[in-house]
């Protein structure tokens, strides 16, 4: 049953894009055409800006003693906006727009950061005699 419903809201999303894509035409005219190619480029253009960054931000979390995992879901979700970009429709772009608008926060509670202990003093020592120290 669980499978039917999740068949059911998968296939019948692009229909829903077509419907309003049909209403937008209506209303705007040929510019939802531009609207779909700005789109489409904004999305091509965020996840070719986020392969390029998300190297740098696993590389800075795990040097700041930060979660790499914490990393990873701020890429995720940035890869994801720039697919729904990418996907014609006016429902996915405004998906796209509040997942990019929403603080990440809200999806999870932020990571703590490792702190390094600092009273440890590591090294070698010896015993001297008393009598030498005179």
């Amino acid at each position: 049953m669980k499978f039917l419903i999740g068949a059911i809201i998968v296939l019948s999303f692009p229909a829903l894009e077509i419907y309003t894509l049909v209403k937008v035409y209506q209303s705007i005219g040929w510019w939802v055409v531009a609207l779909l190619l700005a789109s489409a480029f904004a999305g091509a253009m965020l996840i070719a800006e986020e392969r390029l960054a998300f190297i740098g931000r696993m590389m800075m979390a795990v040097q700041t003693g930060g979660s790499p995992i914490r990393a990873l879901f701020e890429s995720g979700r940035t890869m994801i906006a720039g697919g729904l970009l990418i996907f014609p429709g006016v429902i996915s772009d405004v998906l796209a727009i509040l997942l990019l608008l929403v603080p990440a926060s809200l999806f999870g509670r932020r990571s703590q950061t490792i702190k390094p202990v600092d009273d440890v003093i590591e090294g070698e020592f010896r015993r001297e005699d008393q009598d030498r120290l005179k």
